[in-house]
C-alpha cells in the first residue's frame, strides 16, 4: 500500500499531476511540499506519494529498485484517475524524474512531463554507495548511509539499473517536456540534462535552475521551479472544466498566510509582505480591494468613452487605501475613519465639461458602487469535509 497526499487547490481543479521524488528523499521533502504548493495556487491538484519502503509506505525499500518505482508510479497515476482526475502532468525529482521518463509511456493520458535535476542513466544513484558495491555484489546486500540514514541495498538494486535506460523512453516520449536542471548541481551533473534535452523531440524546453543545489534546499528555488513549471504547462493543459462565476478561496500550506484564489477559470495567490510573516507571493487582501475597483473603474471609463465615440486612448487608475488614526471627540473616542484614494489619468483632449463627466461616471462603476452602497455580507459556516 502506497501512501501520497493530494495538494488540493481551491475551486475545481484545472488539471491533475503526480510528483515523484528523488532516490531517498519523500513526499514530504520541502521542495516537493514547495513545488506542489505553487502549482496548486495555479489550478492544478497534485498527488505526492512515497515509493515502496519509504516514508509513509508499505514495503522493503531494499527489496525496491527502479523497475518498481515506475510500477508505483503507474498506480499512483491509476488511482488518481480513478478517484480525482485525469493526471495530464508528471513531474519527477532527480531519480523520480527518469521514472516519470520511464513510465510516461504507461500513463498516455498525461500531456506534459517535468524533470528537475534529474539523471540520464538510472544506474547514476550508484554513485550514492559506490564504496560498498564490492560488498554488495559479494554478500548480496550491505547496510549503508545515505543523506545520514541507513539504507539496506541488494544485488537485485544494482542489476535493476545496470539494465535501466531511459534513451528510448524519451524519444518516443511523445509528450511535451521541460528539462529543469541547475549547472552547479554536483549531485547530478548538467550532462544529464543535456543528453535528455538532446534525445527528446518537440515539444521541449530547459530552464536553467542557475546556482540552486541538487534538493532545492533554498525555498526561494523550488518557488521559482514550481512557477516555471505553471507558466510552461499552461498551454498544454485542458481548460477549467465546469468554472463558474464564484471565488474559491483556500490555504495553500506553503505558509500562514498564502491563499490559493480560483477565480472561474483562473487561479492566483494572495499573501501578505514578508514583514508580518507572509511570503510576499501575491497581492494582499486590501491590494485586491482596491485592484477590483481600479479595474472597474478603467472599464466602465473605456466602455462609456467607446460608446459616445470620446477620443480617449488610455486611463491609468491609481488607488491606495488609508486609514486615519482614531481621535477622539467631546470625550468620546471615534472609530478610526478609512477612505480610498483613487487618481484617474486620462490620456486625451478632451474638454473640461467631458473629463468633468467621465469622472462622474467613474463614480458610477459597479465596484464603486457596491462598495458605497447598502453592502450587506451574509457568512454561514459547514463542515469542511464535506
Amino acid at each position: 500500500m502506497l501512501s501520497g497526499v493530494i495538494d488540493r487547490p481551491a475551486g475545481i481543479p484545472r488539471a491533475w499531476a503526480v510528483f515523484a521524488h528523488c532516490f531517498t528523499c519523500g513526499k514530504s521533502l520541502p521542495s516537493a511540499t514547495t513545488v506542489a504548493a505553487q502549482l496548486s495556487a495555479a489550478g492544478i491538484g497534485v498527488l505526492r506519494f512515497d515509493f515502496t519502503g519509504l516514508g509513509d509506505s508499505d514495503g522493503d525499500f531494499a527489496d525496491s529498485n527502479f523497475s518498481s518505482n515506475i510500477d508505483d508510479l503507474v498506480a499512483a497515476a491509476d488511482w488518481l484517475r480513478a478517484t480525482e482526475g485525469t493526471p495530464a502532468l508528471l513531474v519527477g525529482h532527480s531519480l523520480g524524474g527518469a521514472a516519470v521518463l520511464a513510465a510516461a509511456h504507461r500513463i498516455p493520458d498525461a500531456r506534459a512531463v517535468v524533470t528537475i535535476g534529474a539523471p540520464s542513466d538510472p544506474a547514476h544513484v550508484v554513485h550514492l554507495f559506490d564504496a560498498h558495491t564490492d560488498r554488495i555484489r559479494a554478500d548480496g546486500m550491505a547496510r549503508v548511509l545515505l543523506s545520514g540514514r541507513p539504507f539496506t541495498i541488494r544485488q537485485q538494486l544494482l542489476d535493476d539499473i545496470a539494465e535501466a535506460s531511459i534513451e528510448a523512453a524519451t524519444m518516443k516520449l511523445g509528450k511535451a517536456l521541460l528539462v529543469c536542471h541547475a549547472p552547479r548541481d554536483d549531485t547530478v551533473g548538467i550532462g544529464n540534462a543535456s543528453a535528455i534535452f538532446g534525445w527528446a523531440k518537440h515539444p521541449k524546453s530547459f530552464v536553467s535552475l542557475d546556482s540552486a543545489d541538487h534538493l532545492l534546499r533554498k525555498r526561494s528555488d523550488a518557488v521559482y521551479v514550481g512557477a516555471a513549471i505553471v507558466a510552461w504547462v499552461d498551454r498544454y493543459l485542458p481548460a477549467t472544466p465546469g468554472a463558474d462565476a464564484r471565488v474559491h478561496v483556500a490555504p495553500t500550506g506553503a505558509s500562514k498566510f498564502e491563499q490559493s484564489i480560483a477565480a472561474g477559470r483562473h487561479h492566483f495567490v494572495a499573501d501578505e509582505p514578508t514583514g508580518i510573516g507572509g511570503l510576499d507571493s501575491g497581492p494582499g487582501p486590501y491590494q485586491l480591494l482596491l485592484s477590483a475597483l481600479g479595474a472597474c473603474t478603467a472599464m466602465t471609463l473605456r466602455l462609456y468613452a467607446d460608446r459616445k465615440q470620446l477620443a480617449l486612448r488610455d486611463v491609468a487608475v491609481t488607488l491606495a487605501h488609508v486609514r486615519a488614526p482614531a481621535e477622539t471627540i467631546d470625550g468620546v473616542a471615534q472609530p478610526p475613519r478609512e477612505r480610498i484614494e483613487r487618481t484617474i489619468a486620462l490620456d486625451s483632449d478632451l474638454d473640461p465639461a467631458t473629463r468633468a463627466r467621465l469622472l462622474d461616471i467613474a463614480d458610477h462603476c459597479p465596484v464603486h458602487r457596491t462598495l458605497t452602497g447598502a453592502l450587506s455580507i451574509t457568512t454561514r459556516l459547514v463542515d469542511g469535509r464535506e
